[in-house]
């Protein structure tokens, strides 16, 4: 059986202009070595002005409603365009966005029309750029545990507490987006606000937090200290920010699933197939081949995951487990990867010489991100406890999956 996707006439037509575009308003300097895995402000920049070009386009939000920004495109040329973008090593949107592509959906749900009209837009064009604000320093992915409150003061809420392992540059965001406790005696789940607030606002520090996998990496923590924030930018109704909330994390859990594969993974492969030691092809091996069989294996069943979780999103098919289950092996698998890789080359995989380090030190880097990648998006145990709550285990009552854009 062919699991593989396959240009129609009208498919291929769209990937060449896709192409000639990139060709034209992407240059090769923001190609990022594992050394120095933030980009510079001065890329940055770069990255904003590629955003608002393809923001023009449509093409930065594909699929969005053009009545909000997006482009109204559908699926064939939402791929085309993932695939083409992804041949840069970039991501779309370019820029540093952790927020829009996941933020936007559960406005796009929750949200009247009017804030819509007043959000959507300047996010799918490129014009504003938003993180999401998440993790608290006590709960990790307990995500109903936060203790950032929000409490009504006339037309305004005012917020105070921390958000941390949030964004990833030096470039302060435009806007950003978080869930926060309105009322402090309200049962769990239901003592919970989504906003949006704009980042200028008075009483918002953001501070970097440097990482664990190495070069100029990092995260922030934001803190909020009497924070002004207007009524208007509360989505989804008071105490029913986690019900907007399940939206966007339906697709941070693997729901909305990914056409990409693994470079990673991918100069791993090209490097053994060229790499020698003590005269000898290292790939040559018989069991070093065994070791590449897995790896080839493991990144194969992942990467079917996440295009199975794509077509199932974008197709509007009833989903339950599956986005959890692509969450779940590619954290895993990404550990799996990481000891066949070091019983392929030995103690090589985690050097980090600018020199010596395989593949220019991706593989070291690979090394460093799979420990990194078990906890982002939720933990390997919360994707267990999710994909048994949708199966109906350990509850009288089977939990749905979380309400996407139609």
């Amino acid at each position: 059986m062919d699991f593989e996707m396959h240009d129609t006439a009208e498919m291929a037509a769209f990937r060449k202009e896709v192409k000639e575009t990139f060709e034209h308003i992407i240059p090769k300097e923001l190609v990022v070595s594992p050394y120095d895995e933030d980009v510079t402000l001065e890329q940055e920049a770069i990255r904003r002005k590629i955003g608002l070009e393809l923001g023009s386009r449509g093409w930065l939000r594909p699929m969005w409603p053009k009545q909000y920004g997006g482009g109204g495109l559908n699926i064939d040329q939402a791929i085309v365009i993932e695939q083409e973008i992804d041949k840069y090593e970039i991501s779309n949107p370019p820029y540093s966005d952790s927020g829009a592509g996941l933020g936007g959906p559960a406005i796009m749900v929750w949200a009247n029309e009017e804030q819509k009209q007043t959000f959507l837009p300047k996010m799918a064009t490129g014009e504003w750029a938003s993180w999401q604000l998440l993790t608290e320093p006590h709960g990790g992915s307990d995500l109903a545990s936060t203790k950032t409150t929000a409490i009504k003061d006339g037309d305004e809420y005012v917020l105070n507490g921390t958000k941390t392992f949030v964004g990833s540059t030096d470039t302060a965001p435009d806007w950003l987006w978080t869930i926060t406790m309105t009322d402090p005696q309200g049962p769990r789940h239901q003592n919970l606000s989504w906003f949006v607030i704009p980042a200028e606002l008075p009483g918002i520090v953001i501070q970097p937090i440097d990482l664990l996998n190495g070069g100029g990496g990092h995260k922030c923590s934001v803190f909020f200290e009497d924070v002004r924030v207007p009524a208007f930018n509360l989505i989804g109704g008071e105490n029913n920010g986690w019900k907007v909330a399940s939206t966007h994390l339906e697709l941070e859990h693997g729901g909305g699933g990914t056409v990409r594969g693994n470079r990673q993974v991918e100069r791993f492969l090209d490097y053994i197939k060229d790499a020698s030691f003590d005269g000898q092809s290292i790939a040559s091996d018989p069991d070093v081949r065994d070791l590449l069989a897995d790896v080839m294996a493991e990144e194969d069943i992942s990467r079917l995951f996440g295009i199975r979780n794509f077509w199932m999103s974008n197709s509007k098919k009833k989903m339950s487990y599956e986005g959890s289950q692509s969450s779940y092996f590619r954290k895993m698998g990404g550990l799996r990867k990481s000891r066949l890789m070091q019983g392929a080359i030995g103690y090589y995989a985690i050097m980090s010489d600018k020199q010596l380090a395989p593949a220019n030190g991706w593989v070291d880097s690979f090394m460093k991100t799979s420990i990194i990648s078990v906890h982002p998006g939720g933990t390997q145990d919360i994707q267990r406890v999710i994909m048994a709550r949708r199966m109906g285990i350990g509850r009288t009552v089977q939990e749905a999956a979380g309400q996407l854009p139609d």
